[in-house]
């Protein structure tokens, strides 16, 4: 039939659609689609022989499990992270602090420097600690390396000038305790920072002097020495009352009485018969005085 005659319409040719072939399946244990077999149309579906088995591959362990979620076999959760002992002190001193030593993270503040500063640097320093000493520049080292202060272990800044929070955080990251005596007044913006380098590197912050939030307080509240007659006689040992308060676990007032120092320079507990009582001699005829201490 021609073209040209009327009542008949032109039928235009649609080119064949390729037909869609569906996406080949995905393994569920492995991002690497499954190829089916060209060479026969009975050909099925397998995964590669050379893939491991669901409970040989790679898991990754220590996220916590969410609730209503599966877990897989063989799957653990990680162990928490251990917390790291306290730093040691003497012996003498153990009694005074909650945990037995200094509490890493922590601000721990006597009133005044002096001897008891010292001892509480020297127990951690003897185990093996790197510690340093801060604006303190009539530090009596010595005193402390008879305490056990390991003298090749501390760094010492005499004068860390305008710019100590930043000296001090420096000391922080590279000692586990340092002890530092602040100017007169600290602002709250430098004390937080420097309490976040705390807890950010497990260090612990000794302050000789009022560091207002510190976890544990120390102060001498009375002393004594021993030794001093009427006119004569000489300084042999001081017998002083510590005693230790402060915030969470300190928040109880602990007392103890001490030797700071004992006859022999070292720190120990004072037995109570031992304590010196007001203005009475002893048998060899020294008197043993007490006074308060001021702080």
């Amino acid at each position: 039939m021609s073209a040209g005659q009327p009542g008949l319409s032109t039928v235009r040719r649609v080119p064949e659609t390729p037909p869609v072939r569906p996406a080949p399946p995905v393994s569920p244990i492995s991002p690497v689609p499954f190829i089916p077999s060209t060479t026969s149309e009975s050909s099925t579906l397998s995964a590669p022989s050379t893939l491991p088995a669901p409970s040989a591959l790679p898991i990754r362990v220590g996220l916590p499990a969410r609730a209503g979620l599966p877990t897989l076999p063989g799957s653990r959760a990680l162990p928490a992270l251990p917390v790291l002992p306290a730093l040691p002190v003497l012996p003498a001193l153990r009694e005074l602090l909650p945990r037995g030593g200094l509490a890493r993270g922590s601000v721990v503040a006597v009133a005044g420097f002096g001897l008891l500063a010292l001892a509480l640097l020297a127990g951690a320093s003897a185990a093996g600690a790197w510690s340093a000493i801060a604006g303190i520049p009539e530090a009596g080292v010595l005193a402390a390396v008879g305490l056990g202060l390991d003298a090749e272990r501390t760094l010492l800044v005499p004068d860390p000038g305008s710019a100590w929070p930043l000296v001090v955080a420096s000391l922080l990251d590279g000692c586990e305790l340092v002890l530092l005596r602040p100017p007169a007044r600290v602002a709250a913006p430098a004390r937080q920072r420097l309490e976040a380098t705390l807890r950010r590197g497990h260090g612990v912050l000794l302050v000789a002097g009022d560091w207002p939030g510190a976890q544990v307080r120390l102060r001498v509240v009375t002393q004594g020495w021993t030794g001093l007659g009427d006119g004569h006689g000489r300084l042999r040992a001081c017998c002083a009352e510590v005693t230790a308060d402060g915030r969470g676990e300190a928040t109880m007032t602990r007392t103890r009485w001490l030797w700071l120092p004992a006859e022999d320079g070292s720190v120990t507990v004072a037995e109570p018969p031992d304590i010196p009582a007001a203005d009475l001699p002893d048998a060899a005829g020294s008197v043993r005085r007490l006074r308060a201490v001021g702080g």
